[in-house]
């Protein structure tokens, strides 16, 4: 490696939040043209160091460098002018504008006093076919994947000239697909001489992609250490400060009566399209029913048919021998439906409420917490205080507000509010994304536990190792309906051809 001054260096960075200290005197450089990875529990400060580099917040102490020199980035403009961009975890696109329009907002090139959208469309298209991102300059965003959303994120950045790029967990709403064809452009940019910040909590792909790794606990920097001769386990170990079980022992299941009965479903999405087209499922008591596909499959429809959020077109929904297709979610809550969504900012919590409001959301018309009417909120805050420290929530008190909490640290809210609700049948819906491996341990173990219960689980997970390390049936699901039933011990290979459509494998007539 070339003895030139580092890309980017961050010099003793300390910040607080009152009492709070987010990062501890953190050490941090970056080479040219390197990916270096930042990985970290929930809540370990990977985020609020980021926000500092981005100019989101400032830093109570330490100093950032750009190529050598003392910087001070006040906002995410300056930062936007040092030649640093930030693709973050939730993109920010207007969903109604054009590829082309969303990379150029706000850098919009003109010909005397008129937008020449042409120009901007030649220079998306010429960095597109530079780097390999795939995207059509003319498409609206709306209807584009999750993939090209995310390359007309990077593309943003490039736009205007960053050579410093910071990735917020870029793979967390990928399939493997697309995961496979976004490292192909990083080594791109890294050949381009590009420097790459990797936040992620998906070991594997750290090891893959990235040239060292920085491993941040509880605020602090814990080691930097090259990938060569990095593990999964050594890499967990420095996270968590203990061994991580990156396996579960599931054991044999013991299934009893269904719990769940989906016949000849029928589901629209939001456009009035058909999402799903006649289904039909059972999960029983005491087992793991996974539900394997390529993501916009179907999978979100016939979930939230299941859960109540949407009305079927046609087709039953029997929970426990009851009916309750389109009753809605009362209905499906008060026969013993958990749910926990894939999106929990939209779906899974209400960001302005406070934590302990959060985990009431369930039992707010029920004793204790409700008597006649009235909600006791000492009540609420003393359930808050068990399941948040049950859960090992941080940065959070039951008074604390939902928005202010880690990714990470929100999606146990949502997993803790629903599993200790005592389900009959829990849909856990991506219910391990954006945790760390020690979370996904912990979560993992409390989803066999209530298997052992006897509730009732389906999962729907685009990570084939979770989907493999706890089901006991897998379902597939293409274009809308089950087009295969497999074991657990299936092969990556022959599950991949049947989430594509092909045909073959253990398909159930």
């Amino acid at each position: 490696m070339p003895s030139e001054a580092p890309a980017l260096e961050l010099r003793g960075i300390t910040k607080r939040f009152g009492p709070v200290v987010a990062n501890d005197g953190i050490d941090f450089d970056l080479r040219p043209g390197e990916v270096h990875a930042l990985l970290g529990e929930n809540g370990a400060g990977k985020s609020t160091l980021m926000s500092i580099l981005y100019g989101l917040y400032s830093p109570t102490e330490g100093q950032i460098r750009v190529n050598g020199e003392q910087v001070e980035v006040d906002s995410p403009s300056r930062a936007i002018d040092l030649g640093i961009g930030m693709v973050h975890q939730h993109f920010m696109l207007v969903p109604v504008m054009t590829v082309t329009e969303n990379i150029v907002l706000g850098e919009e090139p003109t010909r005397g006093a008129l937008l020449d959208m042409r120009e901007g469309r030649r220079r998306v298209q010429e960095l597109s076919d530079r780097y390999g991102l795939a995207v059509d300059p003319d498409a609206v965003i709306e209807r584009v994947s999750v993939g090209m959303q995310q390359r007309v994120e990077i593309l943003k950045t490039l736009y205007r000239d960053a050579r410093i790029l910071i990735l917020d967990e870029p793979t967390a709403v990928l399939t493997a697909q697309e995961t496979h064809e976004l490292f192909d452009v990083l080594r791109a940019l890294k050949k381009d001489g590009v420097s790459i910040v990797f936040i992620s909590h998906k070991l594997n792909e750290v090891l893959e992609i990235a040239d060292r790794v920085t491993v941040l606990r509880r605020g602090k920097r814990i080691d930097t250490v090259p990938t060569g001769g990095a593990t999964e386990e050594s890499l967990a170990r420095l996270m968590v400060g203990r061994d991580v079980l990156l396996q579960v022992d599931k054991g044999q299941g013991k299934p009893g009566e269904p719990v769940l009965e989906v016949e000849q479903l029928h589901v629209r999405d939001e456009r009035g399209l058909p999402a799903v087209k006649g289904v039909d499922l059972t999960v029983r008591g005491g087992e793991v029913v996974a539900l394997a596909g390529v993501d916009g499959n179907g999978q979100l429809e016939l979930v939230q048919a299941i859960a109540g959020v949407r009305v079927p077109q046609s087709g039953r929904v029997v929970i426990g021998g009851q009916d309750l297709s389109g009753q809605g979610v009362r209905a499906t809550t008060e026969a013993g439906v958990a749910h926990i969504p894939e999106d929990r900012q939209l779906c899974g919590l209400v960001l302005n409420f406070t934590l302990a409001e959060n985990l009431a959301l369930r039992e707010y018309r029920e004793p204790p917490i409700s008597n006649h009417g009235v909600l006791s909120l000492g009540e609420m805050k003393e359930r808050a205080r068990r399941l948040l420290k049950e859960y090992d929530v941080r940065g959070g008190e039951p008074d604390t507000f939902a928005s202010s909490l880690s990714g990470g640290n929100q999606q146990k809210v949502a997993v803790a509010r629903e599993i200790a609700s005592n389900p009959k049948l829990l849909i856990a819906h991506q219910p391990t994304r954006g945790l760390d491996v020690g979370a996904i341990e912990f979560v993992h173990g409390r989803l066999l536990s209530e298997r052992a219960n006897g509730r009732g689980i389906l999962l729907v997970s685009l990570e084939f190792e979770e989907v493999r390390a706890l089901a006991d049936r897998i379902l597939v699901i293409y274009e809308g309906r089950i087009v295969g039933e497999f074991p657990p011990d299936v092969s990556e290979e022959e599950l991949g051809v049947a989430m594509t459509g092909g045909r073959g494998g253990r398909a159930e007539s």
